[in-house]
């Protein structure tokens, strides 16, 4: 039997919160620091920036490292679109029988892979007696540091 332990939970997003904070216009340098300019470009939400279709997202908190090498760590958030078709290459949220994951989608000649983003985890085969399902494609992921 496999064993999935990517999804620690499934949670639903409050879509009455609105908490707009202050937009700099000037970007961050990640390089030599820049002057630092108090011009404000606007206010954001994060809930508009992050979920583009309300009724079909949800969010998941990770647990495992299968795909830290895509920056998805344990204790990450990530924010998973149901309503965005899930292609070739992206980051899903799966279901395999009973059990959800988050791992890469691979579809080659006809055959569909769950793929990890570290070396020490196995590649997932889905095959026809699985009962698979992509739940939705993971549009964001948010992590602590």
């Amino acid at each position: 039997m496999l064993s999935y332990d990517n999804v620690e939970s499934v949670m639903s997003p409050d879509r009455t919160t609105r908490w707009a904070r202050p937009l700099f216009m000037t970007s961050v340098s990640a390089g030599f620091p820049s002057p630092a300019e108090s011009y404000i470009e606007g206010r954001l939400d994060l809930n508009r920036y992050l979920i583009k279709h309300p009724v079909a997202t949800f969010y998941v908190r990770v647990s495992g490292d299968s795909m830290a090498g895509a920056g998805i760590h344990p204790g990450s958030i990530l924010v998973v679109d149901r309503a965005v078709e899930a292609e070739d290459g992206d980051i899903v949220i799966a279901r395999i029988n009973d059990e959800l994951c988050v791992k890469r989608l691979r579809v080659r000649h006809g055959r569909i892979w769950l793929m990890p983003e570290n070396d020490r985890f196995q590649p997932i085969e889905v095959i026809e007696t699985m009962d698979f399902e992509v739940w939705g494609r993971v549009m964001h992921a948010i992590r602590s540091y």
